[in-house]
């Protein structure tokens, strides 16, 4: 009996100790759910690191600031307590990588400072455009590195109703100037876009470049059509492997084996003519080229592929370039301020290229283009000849080229053309 006696109370005890082990208690419960929130609410989140193109900034300090004239990189540097030494160091290393001389006045910059009296700089990140930048690493050992920001596409849709000219409608849009020139490039050998109507009106998809939000090109005109004089003027990007080109719905070419224009889209301030009164010579005389004012220093293009003739300077042409493009056609490109580099006797360049810069050079009064155009051995009006197209889409692209067109075109036909009261509209995708 005392051994089942003693065997109880030992269960009893075992139960007991059970039952306070594993039974939960309402009271301790919440109040160990109390404390846990609180030890929660006490934690202490660590903030993400801050980089600048890699470089930490946080317990920095960074300047902002563009470049001043006649302020070269040493001036910068040492302004923030960087050594001769290390200046030249870094000039060194600069090579291949970036020209320090190209370094451009009101280009910004941004220097990654500490925080002492002296703003002593870590590192300097200079930016010769929208994309680029270059970093000049200034401690341990210097060096330079080059980088690009991150470009995005978006797709963008616009119509516009012209009551002036294409330029103003897409300046009063708030669109970029680039639009108009792209425009004017795909339908150049439709439209002459310097004698629009008013009333004339257009749609256009097209692709525009972003960097951190800030739109800085067009990547390309996806789709357009433009009614001109009442006829509609429908284009289509499509690559079929020999690059960029300009469709109409039945697959012909809208672009011929030359660009209409040797600048981009500008002013023709003189046309092609027999008889013209010259504003320097003051006299009547024939004018066998076609003139496009535009500001000194703008870009001139040679029109097609060939090969350079003539680049030098002569008494009224100013700096000229002569390009022959094969045993039918050559152009010629006079008053340039300055010919552009590797233009000689025999380089050889491509439809596009820039070739020289706009100026006044010569016999010439106000800055332009005189862009002259030869025939078979004759000089001709350049906007008035025939150029064959560029090659149609092909027969085994035909059907995949029509899918496109067929979506592109849906997507055109849903753009409404604003109103008379509201000359344009836009969006994106």
């Amino acid at each position: 009996m005392k051994l089942f006696y003693w065997l109880g109370i030992v269960l009893l005890v075992i139960a007991s100790i059970a039952i306070y082990l594993f039974v939960p208690r309402q009271g301790n419960f919440e109040e160990e759910t109390e404390a846990y929130e609180q030890e929660v609410d006490t934690l202490v989140v660590i903030p993400e690191p801050t980089f600048l193109h890699g470089i930490p900034i946080d317990s920095m300090q960074v300047v902002h600031s563009t470049i001043n004239a006649n302020q070269y990189l040493s001036d910068i540097l040492a302004s923030h307590n960087v050594s001769k030494e290390t200046i030249h160091d870094l000039s060194t290393r600069a090579k291949g990588v970036f020209d320090l001389r190209k370094m451009g006045v009101h280009k910004p910059y941004d220097i990654v400072c500490y925080t002492d009296s002296l703003m002593t700089a870590k590192a300097m990140v200079y930016y010769p455009n929208d994309v680029d930048y270059v970093i000049f690493h200034l401690e341990d050992s210097a060096y330079v590195e080059a980088g690009s920001k991150q470009i995005s596409i978006e797709e963008r849709t616009a119509s516009g109703l012209i009551q002036s000219s294409l330029a103003v409608t897409i300046e009063e849009m708030g669109l970029s100037p680039v639009l108009t020139n792209d425009l004017a490039d795909v339908f150049a050998w439709q439209i002459d876009f310097f004698r629009l109507y008013p009333g004339d009106r257009f749609k256009v998809i097209y692709d525009e470049e972003l960097v951190e939000g800030k739109q800085i090109g067009i990547k390309k005109i996806k789709a357009a059509v433009f009614e001109h004089n009442g006829f509609e003027y429908y284009a289509y990007y499509y690559d079929q492997g020999t690059g960029i080109d300009y469709f109409d719905e039945e697959g012909k070419s809208l672009r011929k084996a030359f660009l209409k224009y040797p600048v981009k889209f500008s002013r023709i301030s003189s046309r092609y003519s027999g008889n013209r009164y010259h504003p320097v010579q003051k006299r009547y005389k024939a004018h066998k080229g076609t003139d496009f004012a535009a500001p000194k220093g703008t870009p001139i293009r040679t029109v097609g592929d060939g090969v350079v003739v003539e680049a030098q300077y002569s008494k009224y042409n100013g700096n000229y370039v002569k390009i022959k493009h094969n045993s039918m056609y050559s152009t010629q490109y006079l008053h340039m301020s300055k010919i552009a580099s590797g233009m000689r006797p025999g380089a050889h360049v491509k439809q596009g290229q820039t070739i020289g810069f706009v100026g006044s050079t010569g016999l010439a009064n106000g800055n332009h283009v005189c862009y002259r155009f030869w025939k078979g051995g004759y000089q001709v009006d350049a906007l008035k000849v025939q150029i064959p197209a560029s090659e149609p889409i092909k027969e085994e692209a035909m059907d995949d080229f029509q899918l496109a067109v067929a979506a592109l075109k849906i997507q055109l036909n849903t753009i409404p053309y604003p109103s008379q009261t509201q000359p344009a509209s836009f969006g994106g995708k």
